[in-house]
């Protein structure tokens, strides 16, 4: 059995009763992927920013960058890459689209997904004055929902669809 197939079971073992009536098994699987990758992107920011940026700001000679915002753009395409993986294998491997496309469309759905952070963020914060902990919570949730349905309906679509 392949790599993606086990994991996939395992995923699946915890797809049970009280789940089942409260999402579909690909939402199911789309939410375990994207906790995944954001623990690993914390992992993996941790690391960055402590043991190769050191928590020192980088001088490019045109530009100073701070260390959080380097150690950003160090840790984004590594769990880029690990999203894409996980939601083409596990999430929506019914799909049968090249890689290369899919990987295109994820690219959108991604830049999609920046630029709905931003607007929510500035809408929420700035013009009905929310407090901005509960605005990130509420843009993560619009955040999440745009992405699965980018996701099931544009990126990793089957043919069906």
């Amino acid at each position: 059995m392949a790599l993606d197939q086990r994991i996939t079971k395992f995923i699946d073992r915890f797809y049970v009763k009280p789940i089942e009536s409260i999402c579909s098994r690909s939402f199911f699987r789309y939410a375990v992927c994207g906790a995944t990758n954001m623990l690993l992107d914390a992992v993996w920011y941790f690391l960055i920013y402590h043991f190769i940026v050191c928590e020192q700001f980088i001088n490019l000679g045109f530009i100073v960058i701070s260390p959080h915002i380097s150690s950003l753009v160090i840790v984004f395409p590594i769990t880029f890459f690990t999203g894409f993986l996980l939601n083409r294998y596990i999430a929506f491997n019914a799909a049968h689209q090249p890689s290369r496309q899919q990987l295109w469309r994820y690219a959108l759905s991604v830049f999609g997904s920046i630029v709905i952070n931003y607007l929510c963020m500035k809408l929420f914060v700035e013009c009905f004055n929310f407090w901005p902990t509960p605005s990130k919570l509420l843009t993560t949730t619009v955040s999440v929902v745009y992405s699965f349905l980018a996701a099931k309906y544009f990126t990793f679509r089957s043919s069906k669809h």
